[in-house]
């Protein structure tokens, strides 16, 4: 059962509507246009990933979102260029992930506790701009506990080993994890959210955690909108999730 006092919100990723426009490298479909149908449907906040060879999002796109949508969660990892287009648009959030040019996408959790200077740096740019962080982490005690001492604001657990699972002890097994590194968290002072390979048949059990306070899904709601259509998409997750 959901927690009664919590409101449980949804960021809805955009980066794959920006993924079949490369395909072609024109003007459409736009993310941008996804990202404001996605509102009134229900997306509390958008999500746009901006890789460092933008494969998919472009710093023009960024741009646009911050414009146009309520609250942009901008996904990037520590690239020069990328932080200073984020420091540029001022996002609501950014959340800071791994990121390897050969992965199809993000295939884990942030070593924060492996950070280094580098990561604090970037971390203490983002605050000294009013940015709020959050770290794209696995379900684990030290990297929940690394993000707290580098003066992080949130977590976002990677959910993809859950969501892949091949048998239901390995599910139970990774939610269990997921579990305890939320409670974790929230005692810590954290926000926390969860993401990536959500979709329709796995979220229910994500969404009975009580500490997790945001999902951030895209690739499973872009999917079901070519089909469907984007507000369509957002409602029948919204609804499940309030369910």
């Amino acid at each position: 059962m959901v927690h009664p006092r919590r409101v449980l919100r949804l960021g809805v990723n955009v980066d794959h509507v920006a993924t079949v426009r490369q395909a072609r490298r024109i003007a459409e479909p736009d993310p941008v246009v996804a990202a404001i149908l996605a509102q009134p449907a229900g997306a509390d906040s958008n999500v746009a990933h901006l890789r460092e060879d933008r494969r998919h999002i472009q710093d023009a796109d960024i741009r646009r979102l911050k414009k146009a949508v309520r609250r942009l969660n901008m996904e990037m990892a520590i690239w020069p260029g990328v932080i200073e287009t984020a420091l540029e648009v001022r996002p609501e959030r950014v959340t800071l992930v791994p990121e390897r040019r050969e992965e199809l996408t993000t295939e884990g959790g942030l070593d924060v506790a492996g950070g280094g200077p580098r990561l604090a740096r970037a971390v203490r740019r983002f605050r000294d701009a009013r940015i709020l962080v959050s770290m794209f982490v696995g379900p684990d005690a030290d990297q929940v506990r690394a993000s707290v001492a580098l003066g992080a604001a949130a977590v976002e657990f990677h959910t993809g080993h859950y969501a892949n699972a091949r048998t239901a002890a390995g599910r139970r097994a990774d939610l269990d994890r997921i579990r305890a590194a939320a409670a974790l968290a929230a005692s810590l002072g954290l926000e926390v959210a969860a993401g990536h390979g959500l979709n329709l048949a796995n979220v229910s059990a994500i969404v009975r955690i009580p500490e997790i306070e945001e999902l951030n899904i895209g690739h499973s709601i872009v999917g079901r909108a070519i089909l469907a259509g984007m507000p369509a998409a957002v409602r029948e997750m919204k609804a499940l999730m309030r369910r």
